[in-house]
Order: structure tokens, then C-alpha cells, then sequence
């Protein structure tokens, strides 16, 4: 094993540019006034709101369809970029459709263009307006540093079963020894000396050189699945020296038997480590596969889409019928939003035909085995029905759940969901979720995990209680026990630190805390920004990833904001806290709707105690008694 040590000695010297596509919209309801600005449709809900102007992008529109309390925005985008802009700070970087690369830059966030009010169907097409601007560069954001200086911690590898080494990490902990190239050496060869694991940050580790003990002077920072990380004993079998570091070059005088007497019992790496990282980093998508994906701009139904790129097991898909292949979506080989070529006939769910009738030349349908298996349900017996009502994880704004209604029952276990109150009249902003899915949950979830339920636009009767509601609609509730109750061990705590899309921007991959766990279901906060901007995510979500992740597959990572914004938002964050418990705040929709606040009166409602921020796996208080 030490055969490779080498008492060498060594001198002590030292423009993207943006195009837009008008699509036909259809028809709304005649009883609508339908106000229209830059090809935009927004719909007039009482014709006494009055219009606002966007103090960003200058787009004028109804008052109550605009974003925050102010209403001095028409968007989020809109809302992120006049804060980042005004105070100077970098901004998260516009992907342009290309594989990220480690020179990649910090663009200016533009807003998105389709912004739609109140019962208008989400049929404006999402485009990016990248304008060149003054770039910031990435570099100067290191995991390492930002973990060290702020004492956190990081989600284990092991909580990602979908990512690289996710199911066979091991035992790889603190105190594993590994052999490293020698930084602190003047040799002009590549030399190596053994190190141990002194903290543990998703793939990264703070090493610390063999024989320093205390000394952390030259610790430093290391994607363990690196190429240049080596099990001990990889270099006496392959030939390479074993040099230690100069500064501790004259501690001993016998090398070899220091070596000896402390790895003897130590634990390394295992010998086909760097085989594993390997095989695990294969993915079984490749370029120019056809699949079926959501329609971006019209959720309830999907396309045909082409696979351009395979980053890290995530997708670049480009929808068929984009000439210039700038038409496209990003999400994870895994992802719920994809399915194979026949997939929307074969459950019922609605299907754009692509006006090519014929494949392009080298386009095939991707294999139905690649794709993520579904929970196979019983939908014989007492099954979801039309009209029923259920809590849902709102798709255009991840970090509310709505009241929500089964608008449709498909076949596999399927269901067409509308958000009550801000659906459109011919139903194209229904979502698909299955049965399994853990983005829906019974009528009661929110209230007994103390989570703020978004009720429906326009609903007066404030607190909203579930009871008086489904009296008022003459609907019933989901029964519970059709719902996913399964809860994982998934491994996740508060305050650990991730690398996690931002499932509104889904090109971009954030450094992202996890603030709150409710059994499997995870809060995550995107580190810079205001908790408005928080998403709820699924434990299993294949858009979570562990610390590192970008740096080991190539794709661009987005630092927090800087401190200066992270500093003055500290204030209104712990305000907005605050005033949780005392006040009823509607969340905001990316269709641009919000609530007014209203005070939360001292009412009890009829359900089961429960605690909050579950981080246990057990089941119990999940979900409401129901009373006839």
C-alpha cells in the first residue's frame, strides 16, 4: 500500500437575442371586457379596479391582477429584477438554451412577458428577453467558503436517490483517508500525498493533509467524485509518488512508518469508487429521442418535444415545431412532466399535434422504459370523481397551495386539477397529476400542518374554513384515503443546504436552504431572495440535488444573491414572519392574482391536532378528520 511513498525532497523556496410568437387565443367569456396591451390579454374582473403601470417593464394592466402589496409590479420576474437592478446585486444567469459551462456568466434576469389575470387562459407564450448586459462572474462564489463562514450544513448524498452515487455512497464519512494530489509541493511532476476527510458537504469535502493534526492551515475543498481522488493505496498500484507537503517535510524523519502506524485500521474509498461515479453518471436519454412533455404555455395538454442535450441527467427538450430551436423546456429525465410518444392517447389526456407529419431525420421515440414508473392505483372501487375538492400544489406558483378541484378523470390514475377561482372557462390551465402524486393533498392538510392555505380568488369569507366552503359549492371532499400517505426516510433536516431548481425558471439550478419539513414534503428557499419567492417541493423531487452537483456534471450554478441584498431583505422577511400569525396573506399566481390580506379572527376549526415541521417519517396528524 505505502510502496508508492517517495522521501523526494524538494527546495524550501516557494446577445442572445429574443424572438416572440403570437398564438391565436381563444374567446373568453362575453361578460369580460377584455383589455389588450403589447399582444397580451388580461382579463377587467369588475371594471372598478383601475389599471396599473409595471414600474420594470412598463406594461400596463388591471390593478388587481398585479404582483405585491404595492402592485408596482405586473410579475415576479418583473418584481426580482427592479430589487436586483436597483441595488445593483448579480441576478440569476439565463441559460440561452446552451449547456452551461463552467465560464458561463451571470446575465440579467429579464421578465417574462406573459403575464395573464384573472379567469384568462394561460395561453401566452413564456419567453426570455436576455439583453446583454453587464455580466458578473460566478467564480467567486465557492461552496466551501460559504459553508465554513456560516457553520452550515449540508443535505448527504444519500437523500437523493436520483442523483450520481445517491444509492451507493456508502459508508463515506468524516475521517475517511484518500489520497490527493499535493498542492503544497514545487516539483515540477504531479505528485500525491494522503489526506482525511474532516467535514462532509454533499460531494464536497474539506480535506486536510496527512500529518498537520490540528493544524487547518492548508485544509481545502474537493469534489470527492473528482478525477484526482483516489482510494489509499491507488498510488503504489499505479506508480505514483507519495510526497508529503513541504511545509510539514522535515516533522518526521520515516515517512513510510508514520504512514503506516496511522492509516492502520482508517477507512478509504472503495477500489472501483471512480468506477461507480462512473457507471452512476451514464444516462439513458440521449440526443435527438422524441418524447411527449407539458406545453409550457398551455398546462393542460402536452407536445412532442425533442431531447437536444443531456446535462447531469437533465433534459433540453426543444418542442418539435421550433424552427429555431429556441422554443424549449428543461427538466430531469425523471421528471412527472415527460412521458413517452403515445402516452397522452393512451390515458385520455389532451394532445397538441405537431404540424410535422413526418419525423425529422434522425428522431426516434424514446423507449417507455426510460421513463419514471408511476404507483399503479385501484380505481375500481371507491375512486376520485369529478368535482371534488382537495388541497394542490399550484404549478404557476410553487410556493402556494390552493383550494383545488378533480376537473377530470383520466385513465392510469390520472386527474385534471383546476385551482379554484382563477381557472379559465374552456379549462386550459387544468393541470395533470396522478393519484400517487405528492403535490395533492385532502381537504384539511394545510390547516392541521399549519401551513397558509391560498383559498380561491375573490372567496369574502375570511379566515376560509373547509366546511363552510363545501357546503357553499355543494361539493364534497376527495376521501383521504385515496391519497399518497407514504413518507420516505428521506434524510432531509431544517437548515440544510442544497443546490435545487427554480421550477419557475427551470434552466437554473440555485444554491437553495430547506426551511420547513412537512412529513415528505420540503420548503425550499432560494438563498438571496425573500421568502415570497420559496417553493414546495417533494423529497424525491429529481429537482433537488446534493452540494457539488453542478461542479461534478458541468451545469452552471447560481450563487445567492450578494450580501447587500441577502441584508436588506433580512428586515422585511423577519416582518413578514411576524405577521404570519396574526394575518391571512393570498399568495401570489404567476397569472399575476393575489388576495388582499385579511385578519385572521380567533375561530376554531373542527380538525385533529397536529404539529408542524415534521421531520419524523411517521404519518400520524396528517390529514383532517372529515365530519359530515
Amino acid at each position: 500500500m505505502f510502496d508508492g511513498y517517495d522521501s523526494c525532497s524538494e527546495d524550501t523556496s516557494s446577445s442572445s437575442s429574443s424572438d416572440e410568437s403570437e398564438e391565436e387565443v381563444a374567446p373568453l367569456p362575453s361578460s369580460l371586457p377584455i383589455i389588450k396591451n403589447n399582444g397580451q390579454v388580461y382579463t377587467y374582473p369588475d371594471g372598478k379596479s383601475g389599471m396599473a403601470t409595471c414600474e420594470m417593464c412598463g406594461m400596463v394592466g388591471v390593478r388587481d391582477a398585479f404582483y405585491s402589496k404595492t402592485k408596482r409590479f405586473c410579475s415576479v420576474s418583473c418584481s426580482r429584477s427592479y430589487s436586483s437592478n436597483s441595488k445593483k446585486a448579480s441576478i440569476l444567469a439565463r441559460l440561452q438554451g446552451k449547456p452551461p459551462t463552467k465560464k458561463a456568466k451571470i446575465l440579467q434576469k429579464q421578465p417574462l412577458v406573459a403575464k395573464l389575470a384573472a379567469y384568462a387562459q394561460y395561453q401566452a407564450t413564456l419567453q426570455n428577453q436576455a439583453k446583454t448586459k453587464a455580466a458578473v462572474s460566478v467564480e467567486g462564489f465557492s461552496w466551501g467558503n460559504y459553508i465554513n463562514s456560516n457553520s452550515f450544513t449540508a443535505a448527504p448524498v444519500t437523500c437523493f436517490k436520483h442523483a450520481p452515487m445517491g444509492t451507493c455512497w456508502g459508508d463515506i464519512a468524516e475521517g475517511v483517508r484518500v489520497e490527493v494530489p499535493n498542492t503544497d509541493c514545487s516539483l515540477p511532476t504531479k505528485v500525491f500525498w494522503i489526506a482525511g476527510i474532516v467535514k462532509l458537504a454533499g460531494y464536497n469535502a474539506l480535506l486536510r493533509y496527512e500529518g498537520f493534526e490540528n493544524d487547518s492551515s492548508l485544509d481545502f475543498w474537493c469534489n470527492i467524485c473528482g478525477s484526482d481522488i483516489h482510494p489509499v493505496g491507488w498510488c503504489a498500484t499505479s506508480g505514483k509518488p507519495l510526497v508529503p507537503p513541504r511545509t510539514i517535510q522535515h516533522k518526521y524523519t520515516n515517512w513510510k512508518a508514520f504512514l503506516v502506524k496511522r492509516l492502520t485500521g482508517a477507512k478509504t474509498l472503495p477500489p472501483d469508487f471512480s468506477q461507480k461515479v462512473s457507471e452512476s453518471m451514464q444516462y439513458p436519454f440521449k440526443t435527438a429521442m422524441r418524447v411527449e412533455v407539458v406545453d409550457k404555455t398551455h398546462l393542460c395538454r402536452t407536445r412532442v418535444a425533442v431531447v437536444e442535450s443531456v446535462i447531469g441527467g437533465r433534459l433540453r427538450l426543444v418542442y418539435e415545431e421550433s424552427e429555431d430551436k429556441t422554443d424549449d423546456f428543461w427538466c430531469h429525465m425523471y421528471s412527472p412532466l415527460i412521458h413517452h410518444i403515445g402516452w397522452s392517447r393512451s390515458i385520455g389526456h389532451r394532445f397538441k399535434r405537431s404540424d410535422i407529419t413526418k419525423k425529422q431525420d434522425g428522431h426516434f421515440d424514446a423507449p417507455p422504459h426510460l421513463f419514471m414508473k408511476v404507483k399503479e392505483v385501484d380505481a375500481a372501487g371507491e375512486w376520485f370523481k369529478e368535482g371534488m375538492k382537495l388541497e394542490a400544489i399550484d404549478p404557476l406558483n410553487l410556493s402556494a397551495i390552493c383550494v383545488a378541484t378533480v376537473r377530470k378523470v383520466l385513465a392510469g390514475g390520472y386527474l385534471m386539477i383546476g385551482i379554484d377561482g382563477s381557472e379559465a372557462a374552456d379549462g386550459s390551465d387544468w393541470f395533470c397529476y396522478h393519484a400517487t402524486s405528492p403535490s395533492i393533498f385532502p381537504v384539511g392538510f394545510c390547516e392541521i400542518n399549519m401551513i397558509e392555505l391560498t383559498p380561491p380568488r375573490g372567496y369574502a369569507k375570511l379566515p376560509f374554513k373547509w366546511f363552510d366552503y363545501l357546503r357553499e359549492t355543494d361539493s364534497i371532499a376527495a376521501p383521504v384515503k385515496l391519497f399518497n400517505k407514504e413518507v420516505p426516510n428521506h434524510g432531509f433536516h431544517v437548515g440544510m443546504k442544497l443546490e435545487a431548481v427554480d421550477l419557475m425558471e427551470p434552466r437554473l439550478v440555485c444554491v437553495a436552504t430547506v426551511t420547513r419539513i412537512i412529513h415528505r414534503l420540503l420548503r425550499i428557499h432560494f438563498d438571496g431572495w425573500e421568502d415570497e419567492y420559496d417553493q414546495w417541493v417533494d423529497c424525491e423531487s429529481p429537482d433537488l440535488y446534493p452540494v457539488g452537483w453542478c461542479q461534478l456534471t458541468g451545469y452552471q450554478l447560481q450563487p445567492p444573491a450578494p450580501q447587500s441584498s441577502r441584508d436588506s431583505q433580512s428586515s422585511s422577511s423577519k416582518q413578514k414572519k411576524k405577521a404570519k400569525s396574526q394575518q391571512y396573506k393570498g399568495q401570489k399566481k404567476m397569472t399575476s392574482l393575489q388576495l388582499k390580506e385579511e385578519l385572521l379572527d380567533g375561530e376554531e376549526y373542527s380538525f385533529l391536532q397536529g404539529t408542524s415541521d415534521q421531520e419524523s417519517n411517521g404519518s400520524a396528524s396528517y390529514y383532517i378528520k372529515q365530519e359530515p
